[in-house]
């Protein structure tokens, strides 16, 4: 089994290969399509994923001939939208997915939450994600959706970074998050394989953890269900009917499927990655891209147990941790595009692009030494999408009344998404009461 080492040296060493089954360094351009088969920890979920679309067997439910609000999208965003507005009150809401839940980005995601944030607004939203992923969906539910609090870790290289997690401890405690700031010293007792020696401290937070998107992504629509909402799958949307007022504004009209339509006065477009196509078809600019997004998964690492997980941000690298092992992943500086979205894209996965990736292996290897010799049991490269400003798409379209956006939210959905739906389900709502 080879080691992030030695892929790291045979990346340097080589031009680009042809895809294989080993660790080498792997061809893949904007244009490749997805991998159909891969050795990840999904493998259930690939395997059923290869087998004939689900789409040509019909909705998983009939469709409703008439809706207060339909949802776009069965992954994290739109699973959430969907339980904060049943949660709220709100009746008639319907979710479609194309596919299954979880499809596109949602399934490969690495579900890390980070609780402190250098905005005060998101240090509480990201409070109220705790509490729903770790306690109240389970209370509604009798179902856990996966969560598991493991803590968080903020690598500190210079006096600059440290600075500013001093900043966010202060945030936190107005807050009520707690975090500590910890020497060197004392980061080396809490995570014994981790290399100090270049650190200024770093910024511990015991109630981080991670999620489950599966896990998450079901019990919200169970509970989401319990409470009047329909999940309806494998149900392609293909169109947005709109009309215009004597006015001469445009409104939302009903929505098309390839199964019917339903006559709706609000669509909330949390399509992810198809977010722009969805958007198309009402006219509506959606200003983001899609990229691959990468990360691998590691043999067995004796001792990693029950550590905290660890984001390195001027390294650009997250060490997640799997069991008894690591997932490690990153941003980087020349990311891949996938420029032609392809609308059959479900539970694939791309080759992962070593040239690429190669600049976080470093970066991982210095911060946790033994990762030099650890194999890799598995690469996982899927689609995210990102917007300009590296903020999320929210809130109702200015081209069009009734058609809202929750979208783009740059890597950080799974983690970020289970609150925001909150901030505007309430604004759903009363759209809705207005225009009745």
């Amino acid at each position: 089994m080879a080691s992030l080492s030695r892929a790291l040296r045979v990346a340097a060493a080589r031009p680009r290969q042809s895809p294989t089954r080993g660790l080498g360094p792997c061809n893949l351009s904007s244009t490749s399509g997805p991998t159909a088969e891969k050795s990840v920890p999904h493998q259930r979920t690939l395997k059923e994923g290869q087998s004939t679309s689900v789409v040509a067997q019909g909705p998983s439910r009939p469709l409703p001939s008439t809706a207060n609000v339909v949802v776009i999208g069965g992954g994290s965003l739109g699973c959430q939208t969907l339980y904060h507005l049943a949660k709220l009150g709100m009746s008639g809401a319907v979710l479609l997915e194309r596919e299954r839940l979880t499809s596109g980005t949602t399934w490969h995601t690495a579900g890390l939450l980070w609780q402190l944030r250098p905005s005060d607004v998101e240090v509480e939203l990201l409070a109220h994600t705790r509490r729903v992923v770790s306690r109240e969906l389970e209370e509604e539910t009798g179902l856990h959706t996966g969560w598991i609090q493991n803590g968080g870790l903020f690598i500190a290289s210079n006096r600059q970074r440290l600075d500013e997690y001093k900043r966010l401890m202060s945030l936190g405690k107005a807050y009520g998050v707690e975090s500590h700031v910890l020497s060197p010293a004392e980061t080396k007792t809490l995570y014994p394989l981790m290399n100090v020696d270049d650190l200024y401290g770093t910024l511990y937070v015991p109630h981080d953890g991670t999620m489950d998107p599966a896990g998450t992504c079901s019990t919200l629509a169970r509970a989401a269900s319990a409470r009047g909402a329909q999940v309806i799958e494998n149900c392609p949307v293909t169109g947005i009917r709109v009309w215009t007022d004597d006015f001469g504004v445009r409104r939302v009209a009903g929505v098309e499927t390839q199964h019917g339509s339903i006559q709706t006065p609000c669509v909330v477009n949390c399509a992810g990655v198809w977010a722009s196509a969805v958007g198309r078809m009402a006219g509506v600019k959606v200003p983001l891209v899609a990229m691959h997004h990468a990360y691998v998964v590691t043999e067995r690492i004796e001792g990693i147990q029950n550590m905290p997980n660890v984001r390195d941000h001027d390294a650009s690298v997250y060490l997640r941790l799997q069991g008894d092992a690591l997932s490690v992943g990153g941003y980087e500086a020349n990311p891949i595009f996938w420029e032609e979205v392809s609308d059959k894209f479900a539970f694939g996965l791309f080759d992962l692009d070593w040239e690429v990736f190669t600049q976080h292996i470093a970066g991982a290897i210095n911060r946790v030494p033994v990762l030099e010799k650890t194999g890799i049991k598995s690469t996982v490269c899927g689609p995210e999408s990102f917007t300009p400003d590296h903020k999320p798409l929210m809130g109702e379209a200015p081209e069009l009344r009734g058609f809202f956006l929750g979208c783009g939210f740059n890597s950080a959905g799974e983690s970020r998404q289970q609150n925001l739906p909150l901030c505007f389900s309430s604004v759903f709502i009363a759209f809705v009461v207005v225009i009745k």
